[in-house]
Formats: structure tokens, sequence, C-alpha cells
């Protein structure tokens, strides 16, 4: 990637911090635990129940909505929001970023 080129928002993603370090290919700023994205959250959340009966126990530590950027980086919905406007990707600064902000 061009390093003048602006980071922007990929799509939805949820973070299950399990505390495990082992998980490969994650983003390249999460160290535990790992990063499913999808279209939206819910479908983040789904992709996770094929695996285990409830998602949400899969991630004894804990669990953040966000988005993933084209930088690799997994950002929270509040950094989102800002990284989505400076982006141009939404036409007002919100305080947390939905996906519906977004398409």
């Amino acid at each position: 990637m061009d390093k003048s080129e602006k980071e922007y928002i990929l799509c939805a993603s949820v973070w299950f911090d399990d505390g495990v370090v082992t998980y490969h290919h994650q983003p390249k700023n999460i160290k535990s635990g790992f990063v499913v994205s999808g279209r939206r959250h819910h479908n983040c959340f789904y992709t996770v129940s094929v695996f285990t009966e409830d998602p949400k126990s899969k991630a004894s530590k804990s669990i953040t909505q966000g988005f993933l950027t084209n930088t690799d980086r997994f950002v929270d919905r509040k950094e989102a929001a800002k990284i989505a406007f400076e982006a141009g990707q939404v036409p007002e600064l919100y305080e947390q970023l939905i996906s519906e902000h977004l398409y």
C-alpha cells in the first residue's frame, strides 16, 4: 500500500479476546484472541455460532465490536467513526460508527 493512501474502513468486525495468543493471520494490532469480519456485526456473531453454541462464551475475557481497515488494523466503533469521516466514507462525524452508516 502506498503510504500516502488514507486509511479507510473495509468491513464490520468483532474481536473475541479469549486470551489465546496462538491464532495466526489476525489484524496486525491484535495480540490475543481472534477477529471475525462480515458485512454487518450480526454476520460475525453468526459465523462464530457455527462453531460454538454461544459465541459470547467463546471469548471469556471480552468482545469488542468494531471494523477492519485497509491497513490491516482492527478498530473500535469510536475510532472507526473518525477514520470513516476523514476518509470521506460518511458525510458527518458520528460518535460511533455502525455498519449502516457505510452501506
